[in-house]
């Protein structure tokens, strides 16, 4: 049966993962603090007091600024403090609640980013905790099946790094492309019970190897030439709160 290998949150959009050994997920919520930061283009217009879903293109991101890959960032729940750790440079922090806070951190990814970007970003947040910047509108969980990953690699002609696929969960244990058939299904995972809304539709954030900071695949455009579909992992919502932990198995009912 699949068993849970890693846990993760992602606090900044298009920033690096931070590990969990354990959750607790809320019914209808994403992970707490997951992409729950984003530095925003000029003209995205953001209301933090009412915020509404925005496509992924009002936000720097890495299907288009890769070298956000390069950033080691983490998240400070208690004083709301974003960490930015730079290669080969000082370390970066700001308290995003503050102006002073996000103008630290906006004037470090104008200067870090140069001419990739037309203008200065904002760095966005919400007051609302439970919002995240994800690419869809739903407030998920997205999950990566390791044995899927496996049987793609020789498609590919090298290994997999599995963060190329930025996903809150990756299970070990079943067998390849098993997941694309659980939509609509509904299971444990730990003491929480989920149901699978849809498989994930992979961008060309996916080309970019979390290693080198690089674009060295064509992931979307080969899976749709190899298998006629760009998917790969799983988005699936809470419906009954609970604990997940690395290490527990979980079984999917049968087709």
């Amino acid at each position: 049966m699949p068993i849970i290998k890693q846990l993760y949150r992602y606090p900044l959009k298009g920033g690096s993962p931070e590990s969990l050994s354990s959750v607790t997920v809320e019914v209808g919520k994403a992970i707490k603090s997951d992409r729950c930061l984003a530095f925003a283009h000029q003209t995205t217009p953001f209301n933090p007091l009412a915020p509404q879903h925005h496509p992924k293109t009002d936000f720097l991101m890495l299907m288009k600024n890769e070298k956000l890959s390069a950033l080691q960032t983490t998240f400070d729940e208690a004083t709301r403090t974003l960490y930015i750790q730079p290669p080969g440079a000082a370390m970066v922090s700001g308290q995003v609640d503050t102006a002073a806070g996000r103008q630290q951190l906006e004037d470090f990814i104008v200067e870090y980013l140069g001419n990739e970007i037309p203008a200065r970003p904002k760095l966005v947040y919400a007051q609302d905790i439970d919002y995240t910047f994800s690419d869809v509108a739903a407030r998920v969980i997205s999950c990566i099946n390791l044995a899927t990953l496996r049987e793609l690699e020789p498609v590919f002609g090298k290994e997999l790094h599995p963060l190329r696929f930025r996903a809150n969960l990756y299970f070990d244990g079943g067998t390849a492309f098993e997941e694309l058939d659980w939509t609509g299904k509904t299971f444990q995972l730990g003491t929480a019970t989920v149901k699978v809304l849809k498989a994930t539709e992979r961008c060309a954030a996916t080309n970019v190897n979390p290693e080198t900071a690089q674009r060295d695949l064509q992931i979307p455009q080969t899976l749709m030439k190899t298998f006629g579909h760009r998917n790969c992992g799983i988005y699936v919502q809470v419906i009954e709160s609970g604990e997940i932990s690395v290490n527990q198995i979980f079984e999917v009912p049968p087709i």
